[in-house]
């Protein structure tokens, strides 16, 4: 077959998935249309080259008739929470890859409880995929788990956090303390000397934090060490419980009646809307209020600048890249970059409309 033959066999979303970029930015340089960043051009023109000289990619992978599976790990979740959107990402990557005879599980535990999560992840081996992707919570039981998939001899990829020590294939997602850090400058800048911070974080059962959230938590207590903050600023580390909103405002009532300067408060995961709303009910409306992640209800209180910022971290792209770097690992035998950061978006009510309603 002559290259001309097979590049009439090449569709857009094959050079899309190989060379990392949209649909829309291939037929952009295909065409000669709209503007490319010199990053994108450039990867959709060796996708090209690859294409030209090499086995068609979708034709080979349908030839081998191999079907590939693959568990997905994460949190429950309700209308509306951050995992939700997750879940989603997960469905439409399972669709588009199914051209690949790529099969997408989703298993869920309790990201409150790592007795779940051990429980989910234990099922994983009655099925041995040829591949796994997770969202570590539980840093004990995560490493437990992938030790054992590096047993079977079964990759795995992070995505939302991840455990550096460890043989995962790709991670996907924010450098978590990098974020804290980040949070911190933007919440604690310019706040008088003597001003007193709530740090509220959720506990989960025996005790233990979410790993991204931890990670996100040292980083933040980093940038107080690094600027001397300790003697000016007075940080009150708060525990709420996340299901018992009446305990919690009677708590935060507590504190405000006995602390007189309080001026700001950050969360760490993306329930800021909670804390938000409790504000609301206890009329305290000059606190300056940061968390993470593009929520519905994060986002309305964001425009009514009840909170000053949001961190967001696209989680979406963050699954549907793992997916498609385990295919581009297991399936066509291509190298994949192991640690990915995405940004770390800032958003405020200034800029929340532009950043939703931008189309790529």
């Amino acid at each position: 077959m002559n290259n001309q033959q097979q590049r009439s066999k090449i569709r857009i979303k094959d050079i899309a998935l190989l060379s990392g970029v949209s649909e829309g930015t291939v037929d952009r340089v295909l065409h000669n249309r709209g503007d490319v960043s010199a990053k994108s051009l450039e990867a959709v023109n060796k996708a090209l080259e690859e294409l030209d000289y090499s086995p068609n990619l979708f034709a080979r992978s349908l030839a081998s008739k191999k079907q590939y599976r693959f568990v997905c790990l994460i949190p429950n979740y309700k209308t509306g929470d951050y995992w939700e959107g997750i879940a989603n990402s997960i469905d439409s990557a399972a669709r588009e890859f199914e051209n690949y005879n790529v099969f997408i599980d989703k298993k869920q535990f309790d990201q409150l409880d790592a007795s779940s999560f051990a429980e989910a992840a234990e099922s994983v081996f009655s099925q041995l995929p040829d591949g796994v992707i997770l969202s570590p919570v539980f840093r004990t039981e995560t490493v437990d788990f992938v030790a054992k998939l590096s047993d079977h001899n079964i990759p795995y990829s992070f995505f939302d956090s991840m455990i550096e020590d460890t043989a995962f294939l790709t991670y996907y997602g924010q450098n978590s303390f990098q974020s804290g850090y980040a949070a911190a400058k933007l919440l604690l800048e310019n706040l008088p000397a003597t001003s007193e911070v709530l740090v509220i974080r959720t506990q989960r059962k025996k005790g233990a934090f979410a790993n991204q959230t931890s990670n996100r938590y040292k980083g933040f207590l980093q940038y107080i060490e690094n600027y001397g903050l300790k003697e000016k600023l007075k940080l009150i580390d708060v525990l709420l419980t996340d299901d018992d909103e009446e305990s919690n405002v009677g708590l935060l009532r507590e504190i405000f009646a006995r602390r007189h300067a309080i001026k700001a408060a950050i969360t760490f995961n993306s329930k800021v809307y909670q804390l938000a709303m409790y504000l609301e009910t206890l009329q305290q409306t000059g606190v300056r209020l940061l968390g993470y992640d593009l929520l519905e209800k994060n986002v309305s209180y964001l425009k009514q600048g009840v909170i000053s910022y949001l961190i967001a971290q696209r989680p979406e792209k963050q699954v549907y890249c793992s997916v498609r770097d385990m295919c581009r690992e297991l399936i066509f035998n291509q190298s994949v970059t192991k640690i990915n950061y995405v940004p770390i978006d800032i958003l405020m009510k200034e800029n929340i409309d532009y950043y939703i309603d931008f189309k790529e």
